[in-house]
């Protein structure tokens, strides 16, 4: 029998519901993950959008990130989207807020304007068969440099969108507000490559 895997999702603000729902689609058993003690079990994390700051601050108290980041040095993967991107990057554009510096990306907060509160794109996927991928943005970021170990898997416009570095994945868009359930199926095939 195969045993079912467990994704923890960060679910202290932003769209947590909606990356539950599209991983209980994919048939996986989903952990909202508030605290450290949630973490235990999990064979990956989603951290969703929302407000990357106030997200932040929580993840600095009793060593909530520094559990994150452990658990991704040893090869648990994670996956950030448009606020979850922002925190996983090593630096944020005119910003000292905290971050899990997992990523060696430099990326820019609010980088289609404030103005435009959100839209919606075709994407090509670097790899991927089929037709391209309807992107929602909501106040999104974008990648400004990544390094020589992050592959780019996704740009609109000539800006970074969508970045793997090993175990780790980040989306400047919102996935789980399609009914596309590719993206979530993508990490989950990470997920997959890096079970112990």
């Amino acid at each position: 029998m195969v045993k079912m895997k467990k994704i923890g999702v960060l679910a202290i603000q932003g769209a947590f519901r909606e990356h539950r729902n599209t991983l209980e689609k994919l048939g996986v058993e989903v952990q909202e993950v508030r605290s450290r003690e949630n973490l235990e079990g999990i064979q990956g994390l989603i951290i969703p959008g929302g407000e990357s700051t106030a997200i932040g601050k929580q993840l600095e108290m009793n060593d909530f990130g520094e559990t994150i980041v452990k658990m991704a040095n040893e090869g648990v993967p994670v996956f950030g989207t448009c606020a979850g991107m922002i925190l996983l990057s090593k630096r944020i554009d005119q910003s000292n807020q905290y971050s899990l510096g997992l990523m060696d990306t430099y990326v820019k907060r609010n980088a289609f304007g404030r103005q435009i509160a959100s839209f919606e794109a075709d994407i090509p996927i670097k790899g991927w068969e089929g037709k391209d991928l309807r992107a929602v943005f909501i106040r999104a970021p974008y990648v400004l440099e990544a390094g020589p170990q992050v592959k780019v898997l996704s740009e609109y416009s000539g800006k970074i969108i969508f970045v793997r570095q090993e175990n780790l994945l980040a989306s400047a868009f919102h996935p789980e507000l399609t009914d596309d359930l590719r993206v979530h199926q993508f990490f989950l095939d990470i997920v997959d490559q890096y079970q112990k």
